[in-house]
């Protein structure tokens, strides 16, 4: 009687167990990316509060470093530079003795760098303790490997708009920026970073700066930043692009004063030429309301060497002035 029990029991979960099976793909089917909130109103306030924090150090000066592509190679050369400025003390024009890293105002990043950049700025002087423990000498890629053959997370990546990238974030967070925003990162009060990445549809630079996302109508604030490393160094092909919204032409987005003071002269001044350039860049991208979302892929598609977020901030910075 016991065996005729057994045998029913197994029966019946053998019956049941593809409808078990099914019932956890479907569960693992409903993942979904982080959606960026839109700017109801376009508010110059919020650009100001982020240029504040250009100036760490002698407001007589601007320092800049420029962490490159590169994959982990990149990250932990980026690393060493912040090592050795850590490392190195000066005396400023007041007679002030200080660590050169206190005089960085300014660090822009892309693909490998911008892990480095990111973690910096939100973590400061903690990271010297734990980033090559948690990301240089930790096997990401070999963890991401097997998260992506993993079956459980098959349906997921099948999904509309949720690929191999957005589970890169999810492995990034989990190690190294543990679920951050861009809100935590300026409220760390370190150095202004301006991570970048490709749009792929039209090859244009979008660098994860409020700048950037405010003539696009979207909030940066929220955005994690896993989210922003991830697209910075999604490698076409490899990995999947991260798909933002587009709510540009919605929110009443007017360029800074200084910059429309040049933008009708038939020769603007160097200074805002490349600034305006760059504004109308971002301008010719599709209207929101045709094509609502951004596909962003490897920063080092359209600048490997994350200069030319140097030369943006230069420019702004002048005409600013």
């Amino acid at each position: 009687m016991e065996e005729t029990s057994s045998r029913r029991s197994n029966d019946s979960l053998v019956c049941h167990l593809p409808f078990i099976v099914a019932s956890v793909l479907l569960l693992g089917g409903c993942a979904t990316r982080q959606v960026n909130p839109p700017i109801a109103k376009y508010d110059s306030s919020s650009l100001q509060r982020v240029q504040r924090q250009w100036h760490r150090g002698d407001q007589r000066d601007l320092v800049i470093l420029a962490f490159s592509g590169g994959g982990t190679r990149a990250a932990a050369f980026s690393y060493g530079v912040l090592e050795a400025l850590r490392s190195m003390e000066i005396v400023t024009s007041t007679g002030t003795k200080t660590r050169l890293i206190d005089e960085v105002d300014v660090i822009t990043g892309v693909s490998g760098g911008s892990f480095t950049a990111l973690a910096y700025g939100l973590y400061g002087d903690q990271l010297f303790g734990e980033y090559e423990s948690r990301f240089l000498k930790r096997d990401v890629q070999g963890e991401l490997t097997r998260r992506v053959l993993d079956p459980v997370n098959w349906p997921a990546l099948s999904s509309t708009g949720w690929g191999r990238s957005e589970l890169a974030a999810q492995l990034y967070d989990e190690i190294l920026f543990n679920g951050a925003t861009f809100a935590d990162l300026y409220r760390a009060g370190g150095p202004m970073i301006a991570v970048s990445a490709t749009e792929l549809a039209t090859g244009s630079r979008i660098v994860f700066v409020p700048q950037n996302f405010d003539v696009m109508c979207t909030d940066l604030a929220p955005v994690r930043l896993a989210r922003a490393a991830a697209a910075s160094s999604a490698v076409p092909v490899v990995l999947s692009p991260i798909t933002i919204n587009h709510y540009g032409g919605t929110c009443d987005y007017q360029p800074p004063a200084w910059l429309a003071a040049f933008a009708e002269l038939p020769e603007p001044p160097r200074p805002a030429a490349r600034a305006l350039n760059r504004v109308r860049e971002l301008e010719e991208l599709d209207n929101g309301t045709e094509d609502p979302y951004l596909h962003l892929v490897d920063g080092g598609i359209s600048d490997n060497l994350g200069l030319r977020s140097v030369l943006d901030v230069l420019e702004t910075y002048e005409g600013a002035a």
